[in-house]
């Protein structure tokens, strides 16, 4: 295929391109390669033999790394959203830092309770333009999740000017202060239908989890080994199956975020007749960690949903390989250590972690170096698929004439993660300590070079807000 590109981009090239990467493995979802990459202006023009393509004005040498597509994150925290403390200048360099070259964030509407940061007024439209006005801070590429926060009639109704807006996604809560009810998910689904556009959704059964949460603190069981057992497997996987089951019904894209079980992932199986409408991620500490890091460190890693048991962890990767899961993503939130420090663990309200800057290279030394899974595969699950999941046809891929969103990859260095070196604002990481074996080394965003050597070498606003495409998940 990469001598078809050749020929055809060629025939329109200049003498001489921006760059070329030569001396590398091409890493693409279906396979790898030997072979150089040229980049023009913001492009990838060619792809084959170095003696077939243009000169370069820049030659860099990619002799024994892996050259692979940018990795896209569809399920992160930053820039004006409760859930965090990254603007888009710390979250964005992270995600560089870790070859993420294009993240999702979201756009949130407006609600009346302690969490919301907003005005109980704001629409969701007023939440995309708070977002788009943050890419003067940005060194990557971003779009949005829209945000349901609340059952205003007036939501439905403004489902299609969200989707025009770029926004091709819609986030809705089963739990918390923001969760909707079953009968309204019910009636956006059926809307998202009419309109192509993708469900997106965060499942816990709010009434399970309350009561467990109420019956430990009625038992004064506040330490954080506790936590995981007040949102239990079951809780997860009875709310998916309710969501699931209306978007089936409903003939509407379903797509579920951090996937944390063997009970929820079991679930959506079972909807997924044709693989076409049902999808769902799982995060990368699902596929690393277990619940015995509450014991170990504390508060630290809140997460909701919960950290799971060594099973539910060898239930990702059995998902992730029969493609009932089939995208990897970080649910980045970042926090202060004092955010998380407090007596019982029902009393913090900073649930998550950061992940954009060991996201990559964490999966790579798990999924890749000790489970045997191929670059190609990992690839599909951190870039091609998020891509084309959620409408973004120039990204997650190597083709030529598609934006020129690359990372060069050294499968052979080690590092010991430390929160000393975070990007973010985050003065911790759940990997603190952990020795992983594969590094970024170049991060091209639309053929500019972000990161270099664990140095940001662009400049805040190279990053641009993408308006995404309702996507054709038939292909």
């Amino acid at each position: 295929m990469f001598i078809n590109f050749v020929c055809v981009y060629l025939f329109m090239a200049p003498e001489t391109v921006d760059t070329i990467i030569s001396g590398g493995t091409v890493v693409t979802p279906d396979g790898t390669v030997d072979a150089t990459i040229a980049i023009d202006g913001e492009k990838i023009t060619a792809v084959g033999d170095e003696s077939s393509l243009p000169d370069g004005q820049e030659h860099i040498d990619a002799s024994g790394k892996l050259i692979m597509p940018g990795m896209i994150d569809p399920h992160v925290h930053a820039h004006d959203d409760p859930f965090t403390i990254d603007s888009y200048e710390t979250a964005t360099k992270a995600a560089a830092l870790g070859g993420i070259t294009t993240l999702i964030n979201f756009a949130w509407e407006g609600w009346d309770d302690e969490v919301s940061i907003y005005d109980p007024d704001a629409t969701m439209l007023d939440g995309i333009e708070r977002q788009r006005a943050g890419n003067s801070e940005a060194v990557i590429d971003y779009g949005v999740h829209a945000t349901i926060a609340t059952e205003d009639q007036a939501n439905l109704e403004l489902l299609e000017d969200v989707v025009e807006a770029g926004a091709s996604s819609i986030k809705m809560f089963t739990a918390y202060g923001h969760g909707i009810s079953n009968g309204f998910v019910n009636k956006v689904l059926r809307r998202l239908a009419d309109l192509g556009a993708v469900g997106v959704f965060h499942t816990e059964e709010p009434t399970v989890c309350d009561q467990l949460t109420e019956q430990f603190q009625a038992e004064k069981k506040g330490t954080p080994e506790w936590y995981p057992k007040s949102r239990p497997d079951y809780a997860e996987a009875m709310a998916a199956d309710n969501a699931a089951r209306m978007a089936q019904e409903a003939g509407a894209k379903y797509y579920g975020v951090h996937t944390s079980c063997r009970k929820a992932a079991d679930v959506l199986e079972q909807y997924q007749d044709d693989g076409t409408l049902i999808r769902a991620e799982t995060c990368t500490h699902y596929t690393v960690h277990d619940d015995t890091i509450y014991e170990e460190l504390g508060n630290l890693p809140l997460i909701a949903p919960p950290i799971r048991s060594p099973d539910d962890i060898e239930a990702m990767f059995d998902h992730l390989r029969s493609g009932v899961l089939s995208v990897v993503s970080t649910d980045h939130c970042a926090y202060k250590k004092e955010s998380k420090n407090v007596e019982n663990w029902w009393d913090c309200a900073a649930f998550g972690a950061n992940a954009l800057q060991r996201s990559l290279p964490v999966f790579h030394d798990e999924a890749v170096n000790n489970r045997g899974i191929s670059y190609s595969t990992l690839v599909r699950y951190m870039s091609a698929n998020p891509a084309k999941t959620f409408g973004m046809p120039e990204k997650g891929t190597l083709d030529p004439g598609t934006d020129a969103d690359i990372v060069v990859f050294d499968p052979e260095a080690s590092e010991t993660i430390s929160a000393e070196d975070n990007a973010s604002n985050a003065d911790f990481t759940i990997y603190e300590g952990r020795e992983v074996t594969g590094q970024v080394e170049k991060t091209f965003v639309r053929g500019t070079l972000v990161a270099d050597q664990g140095e940001i070498v662009a400049s805040p606003g190279h990053g641009e807000f993408l308006e995404r495409e309702i996507p054709d998940w038939q292909t």
